[in-house]
């Protein structure tokens, strides 16, 4: 199974901070309630935890794409 990584839509994110509740190892928020990524790719014991946190998302601003090949 490919790893999978959390994206955010900028464009729709409203900061509501559910995200961050869900999935607290890879999500912080700042000052302003908006999510900081760390970057890392979903490890498989929490991908359950990445699709909640994507799917009830109140404006659906986050997704889990493939994580990129490292260099």
């Amino acid at each position: 199974m490919d790893q999978q990584q959390i994206d955010i839509d900028w464009t729709a994110c409203q900061g509501h901070g559910l995200c961050a509740e869900l999935l607290p190892d890879h999500i912080t928020l700042d000052e302003w309630g908006y999510p900081l990524l760390d970057g890392a790719p979903i490890p498989p014991r929490t991908l359950k935890r990445a699709r909640r946190a994507a799917s009830d998302c109140p404006v659906l601003a986050l997704k889990l794409s493939p994580a990129a090949a490292p260099r």
